[in-house]
């Protein structure tokens, strides 16, 4: 009887297995809707955004790129996307590769965390840790997962790989030194941060959280400070670790 009845619930469930079969396939097949926000001062943008959709494309990764890149090169704008409360809708995940530093309207900086909180995921490079760095709120930076208001000089810094399992760290190797890059000093990491790798400061030997996730709300958000020169976004450690980072949050 016993027998019998355990027969019948693994048809059941290899039927059931057999139906979802389509609709996973289907998932894998479709394309991940990545939305990379880019502009502001200090960095080739159209050369680092070129970079990320090559990478994407060599990890035969299915992109369906939506390019913004507005604000100009200063230090203080609020782009014209960010203003359609809808901004986030329909993607995967959003790439924050700004940097607005001067710009400190609240009720403008929020409209772009509120979407990430209620479930938009992100990845944050480089200068987007500097983005709203004179606003007095601390929406971004707990969006973002660390709190960094300047950085050191560029270097060739050593980065240690602290979560080598982890999906996002999976291609990065036990140790790395960067291209010219500088060093951000993360003054706070906030409570629902993972530490993925770190550098030590060749000033202070002070140690600092270099790649990351978070997870603000209902989103994952994966941070690397890193990506200030052409030198970096033509590295391939670096371009896998970023492009696995972009999977990792999307929930892939």
């Amino acid at each position: 009887m016993l027998r019998s009845l355990f027969s019948q619930l693994l048809q059941i469930c290899c039927v059931l297995a057999i139906l979802a079969l389509p609709r996973a396939i289907a998932d894998e097949a479709k394309p991940l809707k990545v939305l990379l926000i880019t502009g502001g001062c200090c960095h080739d943008y159209p050369f680092q955004t070129m970079s990320l959709q090559k990478a994407a494309k060599a990890r035969k990764l299915n992109v369906d790129w939506t390019i913004v890149d507005q604000g100009g090169s200063g230090t203080d704008a609020q782009i014209d996307f960010y203003k359609n409360a809808n901004w986030a809708k329909g993607f995967d995940v959003v790439i924050h590769n700004e940097c607005f530093a001067k710009t400190t309207d609240e009720d403008y900086i929020k409209s772009i965390t509120k979407p990430h909180f209620e479930g938009t995921n992100a990845v944050v490079i480089h200068c987007a840790m500097h983005t709203y760095r004179d606003a007095k709120i601390d929406d971004w930076r707990q969006m973002l997962g660390v709190t960094s208001k300047r950085h050191e000089h560029k270097s060739h810094y050593l980065v240690r790989n602290a979560k080598p399992n982890h999906p996002a760290m999976k291609d990065f190797p036990k140790e790395w030194t960067t291209p010219s890059d500088e060093l951000y000093i993360i003054e706070k990491v906030w409570p629902n941060t993972e530490v993925l790798a770190t550098s030590v400061s060749e000033k202070t030997g002070d140690l600092h959280p270099v790649i990351w996730t978070n997870t603000y709300g209902k989103s994952r958000v994966f941070g690397t400070t890193y990506g200030h020169s052409n030198e970096t976004f033509e590295d391939k450690v670096f371009l896998d670790v970023v492009i696995n980072g972009v999977v990792w949050a999307a929930g892939k």
